[in-house]
């Protein structure tokens, strides 16, 4: 039953990632994939406390399957990530792609790093 966890989270996560990047792009008049690093990084943010809160023993299996694989394994896209970051280079926007790809990296690992120490403060 443990797959019923994961596919409730994806339920949430995907409509989320679509409505969100469609939010944020939007409202942004540039080539730059500002819906799909907004998403990736909020969910490297969200997986991070939850990782805080497995740590101090605030969360368990059962949250790590529904919030983690679940909802932030539909909620980020590391194929569309991917897909835009080519678009870019074959488009000839290679400044944009290469800060795509140093912007995605630094801010979702800070979150996510920011996540965990947060986590661990907020449930220990």
């Amino acid at each position: 039953m443990n797959w019923l966890l994961v596919v409730a989270g994806a339920m949430v996560g995907a409509p989320l990632r679509f409505l969100t990047d469609r939010f944020v792009q939007a409202r942004h008049d540039t080539v730059f994939p500002w819906g799909t690093f907004v998403v990736n990084v909020v969910g490297s943010l969200i997986l991070g406390l939850l990782t805080g809160a497995v740590a101090v023993g605030a969360a368990g299996p059962h949250a790590q399957l529904l919030i983690g694989t679940g909802l932030c394994g539909a909620l980020t896209t590391y194929s569309t990530f991917s897909y835009e970051t080519l678009r870019l280079t074959v488009d000839g926007a290679r400044r944009y792609a290469l800060l795509n790809v140093a912007l995605s990296l630094s801010a979702g690992l800070a979150a996510a790093f920011a996540g965990v120490a947060l986590g661990r403060v907020l449930w220990s």
